[in-house]
């Protein structure tokens, strides 16, 4: 008994140092690559790209995510889990500062890096957290989802001014990132010396897993992860523009995608409570893509209810993705099969989400208006729905 008691502090503190390890690395997650979007105008205007290069500048991380997430799980897998995320954060760092170098060239090396480093970090983390979190997967992903989109919200929210105060302008505006990633490297940095504890490849041979790429389940979780993130990144690219066709101001349209964003918190949270609580996730993850189907069939035929739109749309987006990302674990036996579910469907998933926004301006340029790439979008979320309920079954993936 006392020996129990002894190893109660150590077992907290070690479990508290990892979930701060957690959040510290899902803040890095998004706001390196969302907040060039507000300043775009003022990077397009400095570096004279066109309509197509600066289209390109801001998809470039999606195109590293779906091409290099498949590499993460053996990048992991030679250096250690621990390892691995560190310099990951390290790649990061590199990037954020190349990108807002005044060197020419520079800001496509180091969007590049930054693509490769979130790419990296995007798949390892679910693994990190079927590792230290084996029981509370679901509430440590909402609250970590949670956290990496408040930070996104913040960006967002701090970049203009920043870029508009400085002498600097811009570059200073999306170098001040590289603080937010040197501090989680700093607070890391004893994961670096940890040995093989944290390793992918310390798994005993006898729990060798049956990769997801050879697995029926393995593609519905993929599917999933794509088709939610086609919702996501469809709203995020082309909600603002809808409003303003339809006459809304660009103010409203501003406070709402503000609304967005916050809700999307809220609703992280309440998806990763709920999950916690529940026998399977079909139920949760079912009734949110419900309200994905019916944001873009609301959009579409009652825009004058677009503020409901929004709302049923953020609590959609902010609970599926928590959806998503706890499937990457909870569908797998061990943090190594974790991490090669993630890197899986994140690839798929990204490549999906870069060529959504991109089909629905061409569906909205070849229709004339937007009701036809609502429909469509509607339509993509009516077989999310479905995959919910075969992704969101109580099974695993297994062992070979």
């Amino acid at each position: 008994m006392s020996a129990e008691i002894r190893r109660m502090p150590v077992d907290s503190a070690r479990l508290g140092a990892a979930f701060i390890g957690v959040l510290l690395i899902a803040v890095n997650l998004r706001v390196s690559f969302i907040s060039v979007g507000p300043v775009l105008e003022n990077i397009s205007a400095d570096l004279g790209l066109s309509s197509p290069a600066a289209g390109l500048l801001t998809g470039l991380p999606l195109i590293a995510f779906a091409a290099f997430s498949p590499v993460a799980p053996g990048f992991a897998a030679r250096l250690g889990l621990d390892r691995a995320l560190w310099l990951s954060l390290l790649i990061l760092a590199a990037g954020i500062v190349l990108r807002s170098l005044p060197v020419p060239g520079l800001i496509w090396a180091g969007t590049a890096l930054i693509g490769v480093a979130i790419a990296f970090l995007n798949v390892l983390l679910p693994s990190l957290v079927k590792r230290d979190f084996p029981l509370r997967v679901s509430q440590v992903t909402g609250i970590y989802t949670a956290a990496q989109a408040t930070m996104a919200a913040i960006g967002a929210a701090v970049v203009v001014p920043v870029a508009q105060t400085s002498p600097a302008g811009w570059r200073l505006a999306l170098g001040i990132w590289v603080g937010v990633a040197l501090i989680a490297m700093a607070v890391l940095l004893p994961w670096m010396y940890r040995g093989d504890q944290g390793a992918v490849r310390s798994a005993a041979p006898e729990l060798a897993y049956r990769s997801p790429w050879a697995s029926a389940l393995g593609w519905q979780v993929t599917v999933f992860m794509g088709l939610q993130s086609i919702g996501y990144y469809v709203l995020m690219a082309w909600l603002p523009t809808i409003e303003r066709s339809r006459g809304v101001p660009a103010s409203t349209a501003g406070f709402h995608l503000s609304v967005f964003l916050l809700i999307s918190v809220f609703a992280s949270l309440a998806a990763g409570w709920v999950l916690h609580r529940g026998r399977d996730q079909r139920l949760v993850a079912a009734t949110t893509s419900a309200l994905m189907v019916a944001t873009f069939l609301g959009l579409a035929f009652a825009p004058g209810l677009t503020l409901l739109w929004v709302v049923l749309g953020s609590i959609g987006c902010g609970s599926l993705i928590v959806v998503a990302l706890s499937l990457f674990s909870l569908r797998s036996v061990n943090f190594s099969q974790a991490a090669s579910l993630s890197g899986m469907a994140q690839s798929v998933g990204y490549g999906l989400a870069a060529v959504g926004p991109v089909l629905f301006g061409a569906l909205r340029d070849l229709s004339g208006d937007w009701t036809l790439p609502l429909v469509v979008t509607a339509g993509i979320m009516v077989v999310l729905t479905f995959l919910a309920v075969l992704a969101g079954r109580d099974r695993v993936i297994g062992l070979r």
